[in-house]
């Protein structure tokens, strides 16, 4: 498989992508409207990125930065190349937007029944800070999970 080519700020010709694959993985994906907001930069510390393998779109991240935290609130890949690296350069990509805006810790929410994300972020140095019950729209509990984020050398 072709490595990564490029983690890239996301622009308004992306929208259609982004949204096209949020509807595909999200049970609740977030509107056109929303999405076309957050990539042409008018919604305030919110920033969406966007992976490419061979100058094609191969998923997304959205970020936000606010003082010392990051949120990370989204990420999505392709399903044809989930498990190639594409998740892992785009969390690499938001924890090191997240060191430029100054966060000091990058955190998310995942589903306390999703073993294969749990095992994923793990694998990139999240550990659990705590628990938020039913905070899905069907009542499972989200693992709240956080790592440090630091400015490289």
């Amino acid at each position: 498989m072709t490595p990564v080519t490029a983690v890239r700020r996301a622009t308004v010709d992306d929208v259609e992508d982004i949204t096209a694959l949020e509807a595909e993985a999200f049970p609740d994906p977030w509107s056109e409207n929303l999405v076309a907001q957050g990539a042409d930069g008018s919604l305030p510390t919110v920033s969406y990125l966007v992976v490419e393998r061979d100058g094609t779109f191969a998923g997304y991240a959205v970020v936000s930065v606010v003082d010392v935290d990051a949120e990370l609130q989204r990420v999505a890949v392709l399903p044809g190349l989930r498990r190639t690296g594409v998740a892992s350069a785009l969390l690499d990509a938001a924890r090191a937007h997240a060191a430029r805006e100054g966060a000091g810790r990058l955190l998310l929410e995942v589903r306390e029944d999703n073993a294969a994300a749990q095992s994923f972020y793990a694998r990139h140095g999240f550990t659990e800070l705590g628990r938020r019950p039913g905070y899905y729209r069907d009542g499972t509990t989200a693992l709240v999970l956080s790592t440090p984020v630091t400015m490289a050398p």
